[in-house]
């Protein structure tokens, strides 16, 4: 059985893809944990940090910024206005629109656990230097630009 002359790089490659996959799952599962911790899920807490962070959003244009399917917004949006955390605000340029908006109960939430949060994700990624930590925010940006290309 001969092997093609790149197996080698296929087998580098294919290593690199498991390798990258793990850590990210190890480094989501810690991260989902520590959300936990203070009643939300992941998807909650991105759809607060967004609303936090660029105001007043379309319910229909959240699902895109945070990569969730327009069929779980509703839901994640209910369970937060259920908590108090949101409220529903209706477009009064288009009534097919309705925003997302932050209340002062979801602000106060986040300007407590927001700086507990970007602690957290400093100690995950303290394994690494802030050099190692630059190059490899470089060398994944090239990857990801690369993956999308092909």
């Amino acid at each position: 059985m001969s092997s093609s002359p790149n197996t080698g790089d296929q087998d580098l490659s294919l290593k690199l893809f498991v390798v990258l996959s793990r850590a990210m799952q190890t480094i989501a599962k810690r991260d989902e944990d520590n959300i936990k911790k203070y009643g939300l899920n992941p998807t909650e807490f991105a759809v607060l940090e967004l609303l936090d962070h660029k105001g007043a959003q379309p319910i229909q244009k959240i699902g895109e910024r945070i990569l969730l399917a327009s069929s779980s917004i509703t839901y994640v949006v209910d369970k937060l206005e259920k908590k108090n955390f949101i409220k529903r605000k209706p477009c009064p340029e288009d009534r097919r629109v309705t925003f997302a908006e932050i209340t002062p109960q979801g602000k106060e939430f986040m300007d407590d656990l927001f700086p507990k949060h970007k602690k957290a994700i400093h100690e995950l990624f303290s394994g690494v230097t802030d050099e190692e930590k630059h190059q490899l925010i470089d060398h994944l940006k090239k990857l990801g630009r690369y993956a999308e290309k092909h």
